[in-house]
């Protein structure tokens, strides 16, 4: 039997940050990064509660790849706010981090204080990249280990979603670029994933189409509202399908591939890309397998021209690099500036993470810990 089930609410448009004019509560905690109080972003939200009587405490400890030591000092702030809610505002990191903070806070505020109402949970991404508002999945990092540690649970999904366009207007070309690959990322693996069903194809299918429209024009003129505003929709629309089907080893590998050299998420996930892709579809193999199929309807749904299924798959994975290109994303980690040496001595170590990611579990092929360390050479270039 399966299920499908969209547990968070979603506000979305231009206006949608007046969600937060209806709050009923006392204590809002805060998560956000330090960017978000000292350009000001922060005041977005500020304002409101105080419209609205609400006391608030600012946790602006987050970095990029929060580590485990944040999450720490969050869940002790939260122990002695003791807040009824949790807003979190800014990228992945920020959201993922109060995830973390959120889920073990109340849960020990229930273990110690017997204190059984759960805060209500918001989060309001202000990059389109990640779909963690919508998502049970939270990513932390060991940074003495350099391992990045995906975990899931019901729990860490936010109550409520606010996708508010004006908060990313102003979100730089380059990561606009990395998110919105991360995007495109979290929608074809979830087409093609194991756990795959019609209701999170549908929604993958949506998130495709409206990244391949958009996502250039976004990243060419970031004051193009109509694009920023579909690109932060295609990134939740993503983030409900993937929470539904999982993902695959494309994920799993730039879990390790970010911790060990300290690549964004967005970026990583691109530089792998193509490659998981014609590593799923198997092309040497003339019994097309299930992943070839789905990567030609993707190539159909998006006009390519595939008359075979290897000619589907071969126009995808050159229609993203292509992509990649426009994007000023470099093709390889050798045109990216990575040392071989020190990758190449690295390549046995993160290929073994990759392969123990949860991801990876889904992936449509399975994956042999020789194949990881294949690709993971492939994507070096020469």
């Amino acid at each position: 039997m399966n299920e499908f089930n969209v547990k968070s609410k979603i506000y979305f448009g231009r206006d949608a940050l007046q969600y937060i004019n209806n709050l009923k509560g006392k204590k809002a905690f805060i998560v956000i990064d330090p960017f978000m109080v000292k350009s000001g972003t922060i005041n977005s939200i500020t304002n409101l509660l105080k419209n609205t009587n609400i006391d608030f405490c600012v946790f602006s400890d987050i970095q990029s790849d929060p580590a485990i030591e944040i999450i720490n000092m969050g869940i002790k702030e939260i122990l002695k706010f003791k807040p009824d809610i949790i807003i979190a505002l800014g990228g992945g990191s920020s959201i993922d981090a109060a995830k973390s903070i959120s889920a073990f806070g109340t849960a020990l505020r229930r273990v110690y204080e017997k204190h059984t109402e759960k805060p209500l949970f918001i989060a309001i991404p202000t990059t389109s990249g990640t779909g963690s508002e919508v998502t049970g999945y939270s990513v932390i990092t060991d940074k003495k280990k350099k391992i990045k540690y995906p975990i899931y649970g019901e729990d860490l999904i936010p109550d409520v979603a606010i996708l508010d366009p004006e908060l990313i207007k102003t979100v730089p070309k380059a990561i606009t670029a990395d998110t919105g690959m991360d995007v495109l990322t979290h929608a074809i693996e979830a087409y093609v994933a194991t756990n795959a069903t019609d209701y999170s194809d549908a929604l993958a299918e949506k998130a495709i189409k409206l990244v391949f429209k958009y996502l250039l024009r976004a990243y060419n003129d970031g004051s193009d509202m109509e694009a920023r505003e579909k690109m932060h929709n295609a990134s939740c629309i993503a983030g409900i399908a993937f929470n539904s089907a999982s993902l695959g080893l494309n994920h799993g590998m730039a879990h390790a591939l970010g911790g060990e050299f300290h690549i964004s998420h967005g970026r990583a996930n691109a530089y792998l890309l193509p490659y998981i892709i014609e590593y799923n579809s198997d092309l040497e193999n003339s019994n097309y397998n299930y992943a070839s199929k789905k990567y030609r309807e993707i190539a159909n749904f998006l006009q390519l021209t595939s008359s075979t299924v290897e000619r589907g798959v071969v126009n995808l994975v050159e229609y993203i690099r292509g992509l990649m290109v426009n994007l000023n994303i470099p093709t390889s980690l050798k045109k990216a500036g990575i040392d071989k040496e020190i990758y190449y001595k690295a390549i046995p170590s993160i290929s073994k993470i990759a392969m123990e990611d949860k991801c990876t579990i889904t992936n449509p092929r399975s994956a042999k810990f020789e194949d990881v360390v294949c690709i993971f050479k492939k994507v070096y270039g020469e």
